[in-house]
């Protein structure tokens, strides 16, 4: 088994300034390729706490991935650090050097500056990934039978650098597959869910690992092997998988690795019809996680964000006694809501939302995180009352993923014609 580490540099990701997302993009590719993440380690622009880093990383992994440091300004500090942790000297890349006057001549339009020059050096003892989507290249190092990749910080370019790196790392180990087999389960806490499973997970091969991951009333059970037959590794796990996915029936959602905005789109477009949203507390929130993936087309028409009462009087002809005497977090109002977004939309169904997220505007009769949710059609549809008690953001994500289970729920429950 091969272990990597991922090192990430920048003040930045320390103060919460910049979320890192490279750490988790990197563990995804080396996972898919047979390796191992062992740690994940975030530092600041500090030369010492680098070394440091790279010193106590070296002794658990085999392949130790850098990001960030790579810029052509003095807090930029990661390559001259290289090249003096590997003793080797500064040299200009003529490839480097290419794609840097290239950049800035033909696709920026700018002079290029001695700064800008400056990217193109690397230590001489390192093996240069160049940049297809940036100035800064890469550099790969080898070590006392250890492996080096330093990448930039910036998402877009250190994806571009990934797929090479990925296929060097191939042709220098032998590595074996790791598969991962995942479900998501809905209406069932996760402790419950143990008491459900707990005799099969007992039972389970000690290389075989199960893991709970709840999320928004949701939890997706997840198991992970690995092994160098990825025929027999493949049969094993998916024979557990189809006992897992027996005993968790009765909550089943999906039996694969996707977000539930996902699912409702595919079994929507299974039925080949539409729908859209109307969305006052959520502000379109909905729309977005539908909207993410690609081919929401075929089935999502849109979405009337009526945050304010008169635009759901207006756009969704909600009447003004519906607003004035229940007001606009009730029952009442969503149904008037779904019933204008199904005639506005033209879709087959639809989904509306209206509640307080917080911090302000609770009441006595209707605290912070009331939410009111109808799902359906122009037939026939359901509602429900959430109160909830998270900040703001979580209660908008929360009463999200609640509306689309009621409306993947409400589909399902529709007679087979």
């Amino acid at each position: 088994m091969v272990n990597a580490s991922i090192i990430t540099i920048g003040d930045e990701l320390l103060i919460g300034q910049v979320i890192d997302t490279n750490s988790a993009y990197i563990a995804q590719e080396l996972n898919k390729a047979g390796i191992t993440v062992k740690r994940r380690v975030a530092v600041g622009d500090v030369p010492n706490d680098i070394q440091k880093a790279l010193d106590e990383d070296s002794k658990h992994s085999e392949v130790i991935l850098i990001t960030g440091g790579l810029g052509p300004t003095s807090d930029d500090i990661t390559k001259p650090l290289l090249c003096k942790y590997f003793n080797g000297r500064m040299i200009v890349n003529n490839d480097a050097l290419k794609n840097v006057i290239y950049l800035f001549e033909k696709v920026f339009k700018k002079p290029v500056t001695e700064v800008n020059l400056k990217q193109a050096e690397v230590p001489d003892v390192c093996t240069v990934i160049q940049n297809k989507r940036g100035s800064a290249p890469g550099m790969w190092f080898e070590k006392d039978g250890k492996i080096f990749v330093s990448m930039p910080g910036v998402p877009n370019e250190m994806k571009g650098m990934m797929e090479e790196v990925i296929e060097k790392l191939k042709n220098k180990f032998e590595l074996p597959v790791i598969i991962h087999k995942t479900l998501l389960t809905a209406g069932i806490g996760e402790s419950m869910l143990a008491e459900v499973i707990k005799d099969f997970e007992a039972a389970l091969p000690s290389h075989i690992k199960l893991a709970y991951l709840p999320n928004y009333g949701m939890v997706r059970l997840r198991l992970t092997t690995s092994g160098y037959d990825k025929t027999a590794t493949e049969k094993e796990i998916t024979s557990q998988f189809e006992t897992l996915k027996m005993l968790a029936k009765e909550y089943l959602v999906t039996d694969e690795d996707e977000p539930l905005e996902k699912v409702v789109g595919k079994i929507i477009s299974a039925k080949n019809k539409t729908m859209g949203t109307a969305e006052s507390c959520t502000g379109g929130y909905i729309a977005h996680l539908i909207t993410s993936h690609h081919g929401s087309s075929t089935y999502f028409k849109g979405s009337v964000v009526s945050y304010d009462d008169e635009i759901k009087k207006n756009v969704l002809n909600v009447s003004m006694q519906t607003l004035q005497t229940v007001v606009a977090v009730s029952e009442e109002t969503v149904k008037e809501m779904l019933k204008g977004a199904l005639n506005i939309l033209k879709t087959d169904y639809a989904i509306a939302v209206s509640g307080i997220m917080g911090p302000d505007g609770g009441s006595t009769e209707k605290p912070v995180g009331t939410v009111w949710i109808a799902a359906g059609n122009e037939n026939n549809h359901q509602t429900l009352k959430l109160n909830l008690r998270f900040d703001r953001m979580r209660n908008i994500q929360v009463t999200a993923i609640t509306a689309l289970n009621l409306l993947r729920k409400f589909i399902l429950s529709e007679p087979f014609v």
